[in-house]
């Protein structure tokens, strides 16, 4: 003890005679030095932690691996070679900021999915990009599932799920087909004008974002015809969104939130917090008026300004009761609905889009549903009718694999996490599970640049792991809306299968993932009616 206090002496004596004969600028430098030793030192520290997994070669050890992989089809095609070399998992270096461990197998991500969501501590499960997780507490004050850890996420899980029941959905079909036929009455009036080339995105998103609103509030606001400020809200996040993920310095919130669009992003923020805390507010005060829960339930007719035949989302929410018997918070409720409508309407909007492409470039395939649709639907759109369609729904899922909407997410967690091979990765460290690379890995998929529904045969999936098919994620974290999307999804290919003929487009498709997959320049298809089609 007293050696080692001796020896501490010696230490301050030594530091305190060199610094004594320095500069100030000599002392800067030197501190700096000592800054970047100590950072260098944590660098190296935490990079061998995944020394482990295979390290692929990297631009230099301070840049790592930044940079290597952009958002472009070469980037995906980068992407598939790293897949194809590394079959399992890989280190993967972002600068000296992020360390984390890239998965893009069933059997390695099977265990980090699967984890409950209650044993995580706060900011350690997050199923989204870093500088995206800073920016949406903005847009949802911090109450949605996205951002939720532990029983607070569990509780609110518990409260939503049943507003996403099969019984709740089959309600929305209607809705589902009214937005359909709105978009197709928009089509015809285009091609009567000689336009047959469509931008998929433009009229998907615009469709999505219109049965939501409709879902959600009950709000007609004809914005696939004239989109509102609400709308153009909507719009502008996710625009301002990619826009920060594509510039570095705007990763760090000081910078971004003092840049003007930060203050864009604020602005469009606080339109659509706005728009829903009007409707909740007026929704609730509705509700309070009307009594007892069973009235509330048979008394809907007309609530928070717009008239309505079936419940919504709103009402569901301002309904819903914990096992104590309470209830969520007006800002909670707010969080949840911005958030479905910002999450819902671009990655629904992002798979129709795939499917129709994918249907575009496979005429045999696109016969084949349009035969059973007509089979099986007839002049009919019952919910129950959508699930008598296993051919549709092959293709639906193939594309879904080839051409997922959210290619990746990415978690922390609180405790070390084991994979196949006796790897561990460490506690804290950066989880990024490859939807992309899972989907389109060789060792489970054979041939998997190749669209075959056929794959979703019951009789081909035998054997096949659970957790090699994850668009909507899988574990206690998975999608919440998965079953709505999917039934917008079946309502909406069906309905455009029987009145029109999708093509190929007039230039070739290269793919572009921004928040969401989409096609550079957009994907233009071509678009044909089919006689005697036109009833709606």
């Amino acid at each position: 003890m007293i050696l080692m206090m001796k020896g501490s002496a010696d230490l301050i004596g030594f530091l305190r005679e060199l610094l004594s004969g320095c500069s100030p600028c000599g002392i800067l430098a030197l501190s700096g030095a000592v800054l970047l030793c100590a950072l260098a030192t944590r660098l190296a520290v935490k990079r061998r932690a995944l020394r482990c997994f295979s390290q692929p070669p990297q631009r230099n050890w301070i840049m790592g691996h930044m940079g290597l992989m952009r958002h472009n089809e070469e980037g995906l095609q980068a992407v598939d070679d790293l897949v194809r070399r590394y079959v399992h998992s890989c280190a993967w270096y972002l600068g000296p900021f992020y360390n984390m461990v890239r998965l893009f197998h069933p059997d390695y991500i099977k265990s980090l999915l699967t984890a409950s969501g209650k044993k995580h501590t706060p900011h350690n499960h997050k199923e989204l990009s870093l500088y995206l997780y800073k920016a949406l507490p903005v847009c949802f004050a911090g109450h949605c599932l996205l951002l939720q850890n532990g029983q607070e996420w569990s509780r609110h899980r518990r409260l939503l799920t049943p507003a996403f029941h099969f019984d709740i959905l089959k309600k929305y079909v209607h809705v589902f087909n009214q937005s359909t036929n709105i978009m197709h009455a928009k089509w015809r009036r285009l091609l009567a004008e000689g336009q047959n080339s469509l931008d998929m995105f433009e009229h998907m998103s615009s469709m999505t974002l219109d049965s939501l609103l409709k879902c959600t509030f009950s709000c007609d606001s004809h914005c696939q015809g004239k989109p509102s400020e609400y709308i153009a809200a909507i719009l502008e996040l996710s625009k301002l969104l990619v826009q920060r993920q594509h510039y570095l310095p705007y990763h760090w919130d000081w910078l971004y939130w003092r840049s003007e669009q930060g203050r864009r992003f604020r602005k469009a923020c606080n339109i659509v917090h706005e728009f829903t805390s009007k409707i909740v507010q007026e929704r609730r005060l509705q509700l309070d008026q009307q009594g007892s829960a069973k009235t509330r339930t048979e008394n809907m007719e007309y609530t928070g300004g717009y008239k309505k035949k079936e419940t919504d989302l709103i009402d569901l929410l301002l309904l819903s009761k914990d096992e104590n018997g309470e209830g969520l918070t007006n800002e909670e409720i707010k969080a949840h609905a911005d958030m479905f409508m910002f999450a819902g309407h671009d990655t629904t909007a992002s798979a129709l889009s795939w499917i129709f492409y994918n249907l575009a470039m496979h005429q045999d395939h696109q016969d084949r549903c349009r035969a059973e649709i007509r089979s099986v639907l007839g002049d009919g759109d019952e919910h129950d009718d959508l699930s008598q369609l296993p051919f549709t729904t092959m293709c639906i899922k193939e594309s879904l694999r080839l051409h997922s909407p959210v290619l990746a997410l990415t978690r922390y967690y609180s405790q070390n996490m084991k994979t196949p091979g006796n790897c561990i990765i460490p506690q804290g460290s950066l989880c990024l599970i490859s939807i992309y690379g899972v989907h389109r890995n060789p060792e489970v998929w054979p041939d998997p640049e190749v669209y075959d529904p056929l794959r979703f045969d019951p009789e081909n999936s035998h054997g096949r792991s659970p957790h090699a098919f994850i668009p909507f994620s899988a574990g206690p974290r998975n999608c919440i809306g998965q079953n709505f999307a999917m039934a917008e999804i079946k309502v909406l290919v069906a309905q455009t299968l029987s009145r029109f003929r999708i093509l190929p487009g007039p230039k070739p498709v290269r793919r572009l993932y921004q928040l969401v997959l989409r096609a550079e320049g957009g994907l233009l298809l071509n678009v044909e009616e089919l006689e005697g089609s036109h009833k709606e």
